[in-house]
Formats: C-alpha cells, structure tokens, sequence
C-alpha cells in the first residue's frame, strides 16, 4: 500500500488535496456556475457567506483563488473590460472543483458552530463595569441586531427570481431570524438589567 501525500484526503474517488474552510468557501461561490473576478466573489459573500459564516477579506480571496487554480480546482482567464479599465482575471470552477466540493458538501463532517459572543464576554464581566456601560454595549449589540437582519431581509427578497439560489434563500431566511433572535435577547437582557437595578437600590 503506497502512503498517501501528506495535506491529502482520500475522498472516496481520489486522492484530492486536504483544503482549508476558506477555500470550500470560495469554491462554493464558484459552484453556482459563473465566471467571476476575485472582485465579484468578494461582493458575493458579503452579500451572502457574511451573514453565517464570515466574509473572506480580498486578500484571502485571491490567495485561495490561486490555491484552487494550482490543484485544478479553477481555471481562469483575462477578460477585456468595456470601460476600458485594464483587463480583469475572471475565474471558472473546473468539472474536478464541482466533484471535490460536492463530496466536501456532501461526506465531510460537519463542526458543530462555536459560540464566540463578545457582549456576552463583556456582560460576564459586569461586575467589573458601572451599569451604564452594561447598557450601552446592550444597546449597540442590540442596534447591530437590527441592522443585519433588515439586510437579510432586503437580500431574501432579491434571491426569489433565481432559482439557482433556492437554497441560499433558506440560508438567508434563516439569517433573518437569528438576528431577530439576537435582537430579542439584548431586549431581555436589557430587562433583566433593569430588573436587577430594581432589586439593588
């Protein structure tokens, strides 16, 4: 039995690179069947990944871009722009990428989310803060809350005549109401902060 190269994964039909969750991330953009700019992925996921996952920065973008495209993953060409802007590099994933992230969406195990909540971090230490400041980081949260899930909403809306991005969509809905959700908790905490005063004066 020969040994398998190091960083590789065996995924059931070959022998395929082991990749980090930033490059399933690109490549699933790329999934959806358009030819993209480095440019074009950036915007797709803040319009998109942002809301669940987080936003890859244009720098990491392009460096697994290049990743991608060294393992077979991407193919890639320039483009002329009609603005007359120098040309644009636009990226394609391949029939080997589609297969690869297929298996990954489909056979590689899913980590359970890990709960990093700063304003919980913060309001843990409250014993340590004057209870307006409690408040006022509540309040920002709360705001912040707000904000992300009317921009889910605004973004369900525009996925409704594409049919290729049904399940993004639910994603999206999904989105919507976890924000609801954090928006109602700083609500109740909020309460409970007044609640608490109330029993301390």
């Amino acid at each position: 039995m020969t040994e398998k190269k190091k960083g590789a994964v065996n995924t059931g039909d070959a022998e395929r690179p082991a990749l980090p969750a930033t490059s399933w991330a690109v490549l699933g953009l790329l999934s959806f069947g358009e030819e993209l700019s480095g440019y074009d992925l950036k915007k797709r996921s803040d319009w998109s990944l942002h809301f669940f996952y987080w936003s890859p920065s244009f720098s990491q973008i392009y460096g697994e871009l290049k990743r991608l495209e060294k393992v077979g993953y991407v193919s890639s060409r320039m483009v002329a722009q009609e603005t007359g802007n120098r040309d644009k590099r636009v990226y394609v994933i391949t029939d080997e990428g589609m297969a690869a992230v297929r298996h990954w969406a489909c056979e590689a195990p899913v980590e359970p989310p890990v709960l990093k909540h700063g304003v919980m971090l913060r309001l843990w230490l409250g014993h340590l803060l004057e209870a307006d400041r409690m408040r006022e980081v509540l309040g920002r949260h709360r705001e912040y809350a707000e904000t992300m899930r009317q921009r889910a909403e605004v973004d369900v809306a525009g996925t409704h005549a594409d049919e290729a991005w049904a399940y993004p969509s639910l994603v999206l809905k999904w989105s919507e109401r976890y924000y609801t959700a954090e928006r109602d908790l700083a609500d109740a905490m909020l309460a409970d902060l007044e609640e608490r005063d109330r029993r301390h004066l």
